[in-house]
């Protein structure tokens, strides 16, 4: 609104500094007015006051002046979207990590943490939601991920975050994991709405060599091949180049080729710190003090992603985008920018992954008009004016296929409402209802803790379980009996989720895939369908 009218004053002044010329002509009394009802005008409107220094510059110079265009007085801000791949709550500095991350806690704590902000627990799924604002279940990719050698993506009827922000103007890079499909060239980056791609297509690799180990169920792993990419053109002159590292540095690159006419969607998706477990020695001796040897990988791994980010900062800075830029780190969420209205806090907002393609996308002064019924909400006010969320719950998943509970104990709600042996799960509220295998399994206590794993004291077969998140947000007291009314609101629900579901796509594995077949590389195998 604010914005509305700075751009309606803007288009007013010129008239003004034409009407006040000629007034100047007409004698010294008029223009002993003409300055009085300016001085009031810098009083009584400083919003505006440097539009009215341009136009005060324009009276007393009888000069041609230039005023600001609506473009120059919106601009559409820059921004880099950074994603960790299986990072966890516990093991970031301000939740109290003894793995040191100074880069991002100074950035959270300039900007504003999302502590109330879900993704999905697996790789293609946060990816699909981020790309789509909407749910798995409603595009077919409910049951597990998408694997290398599957004919699996995102579907191409789906429009993408990156194809609606390059509508708006924008120019858009990927550096680091795609895993949204490739058996088709159609499901690569570069045909999904991003102008350029340096990364790799699959979900995991050697952070060292780039290649990728894999192979078909049931049948040795011994499928292995080069995934990494510029554009279309396998890259072969890195290995040796620990990941983190390289994709930070192309990130940067791409900060210091930006063209400042232009905004820019930068999405850095890290490697870092998802398996196989590799760090440069410099930053695992730091961590010698850390007994546990996974660990103490796992610890500098996090060091060597929390220094990459604090790079992309800076270079942000150093080439002149700061100042019209918004950054966001997930998994653990948080988001600065100068554009955020209130820093410096924390918010408790309900969020979820899905909600960055409308949020963007309006940030941006698009429109989500065109695509499918969005699931994710416009949460811009929330984060950066500290108003409530306009979500009220999130659908965590159904999926049909995992369902494997073997001798299901009965329960009061049976399954009239919903199939609670399916694995399912949903956030409403405070309220979080679970179903299916496994359920609540182990409590699992941090990593730096000294408590040991706690086995679960579930009776065999138990398959739904609530808890209160707000009380409890270790989910450690179940609740199911003590508030049947809740459950059963919440299998409602479930089942009205599960009604708009698509069928699960999950192919077999097509031996078409395999890299030895060619030339020892990951890429699309399947020519397009002929119609």
């Amino acid at each position: 609104m604010a914005a509305d009218v700075m751009m309606a004053r803007s288009t007013r002044w010129p008239s003004s500094c034409l009407l006040l010329q000629r007034l100047l002509s007409s004698g010294p009394r008029i223009l002993l007015v003409c300055v009085v009802v300016v001085v009031l005008l810098l009083l009584t409107y400083p919003s505006s006051r440097s539009l009215l220094d341009v136009n005060t510059w324009c009276f007393l110079t009888t000069t041609r002046c230039s005023y600001p265009s609506a473009q120059s007085a919106s601009r559409k801000p820059n921004i880099v979207f950074i994603l960790a791949d299986d990072y966890g709550w516990n093991d970031i500095g301000y939740h109290g990590s003894v793995i040191r991350t100074p880069n991002l806690d100074r950035l959270a704590a300039e900007g504003v943490k999302l502590e109330n902000y879900y993704v999905q627990p697996l790789c293609s799924p946060s990816r699909c939601q981020l790309m789509t604002g909407r749910y798995q279940i409603h595009f077919g990719l409910q049951h597990s991920l998408i694997w290398p050698p599957q004919p699996s993506g995102l579907p191409l009827d789906e429009v993408t975050l990156p194809q609606r922000l390059r509508e708006g103007g924008y120019s858009t890079h990927i550096v680091g994991k795609w895993h949204l499909g490739f058996y088709k060239k159609e499901y690569t980056p570069t045909r999904r709405g991003f102008d350029t791609f340096y990364g790799y297509l699959t979900g995991a690799e050697d952070y060292w060599t780039h290649w990728q180990v894999g192979g078909l169920p049931g049948q040795p792993q011994t499928w292995s091949g080069l995934d990494l990419r510029d554009q279309d053109r396998p890259v072969t002159d890195q290995n040796g180049t620990y990941s983190t590292h390289l994709f930070a540095s192309k990130a940067i690159e791409i900060i210091a080729q930006q063209d400042k006419s232009k905004p820019m969607f930068l999405f850095l998706s890290f490697q870092a710190v998802h398996t196989p477990l590799q760090a440069p020695e410099e930053d695992i001796s730091r961590y010698s003090h850390i007994t546990d040897n996974d660990r103490r990988v796992y610890a500098a791994m996090t060091t060597a992603m929390d220094e990459a980010v604090g790079k992309v900062a800076g270079a942000l800075k150093h080439h002149g985008l700061w100042d019209n830029s918004v950054l966001i780190f997930s998994t653990v969420g948080f988001v600065n920018s100068p554009l955020i209205q209130s820093k410096g806090r924390t918010s408790d907002a309900l969020i979820h992954i899905s909600d960055w393609f409308p949020t963007l996308v309006g940030l941006a002064g698009g429109s989500t008009n065109g695509t499918k019924p969005l699931d994710g909400h416009d949460v811009w006010e929330a984060i950066s004016e500290g108003r409530p969320s306009p979500r009220r719950e999130i659908l965590l998943n159904i999926d049909p296929m995992f369902s494997t509970v073997t001798s299901p104990q009965p329960h009061r709600w049976g399954d009239r409402v919903f199939n609670t042996s399916v694995h399912a799960a949903i956030r409403s509220g405070d309220w979080k209802l679970l179903t299916g295998h496994p359920g609540n399994t182990s409590w699992v206590p941090p990593p730096s803790s000294k408590k040991p794993w706690e086995e679960p004291t579930d009776p065999e077969g138990k398959h739904l379980w609530l808890f209160n998140i707000r009380e409890d947000p270790e989910e450690r007291t179940e609740l199911s009996e003590k508030h049947p009314r809740v459950v059963q609101e919440l299998l409602e629900k479930l089942a009205a989720y599960n009604r708009t579901a698509v069928p699960v796509f999950y192919p077999f594995f097509d031996p078409q895939a395999n890299p030895a077949l060619h030339n020892d590389v990951w890429g699309p195998w399947s020519e397009p369908s002929v119609t």
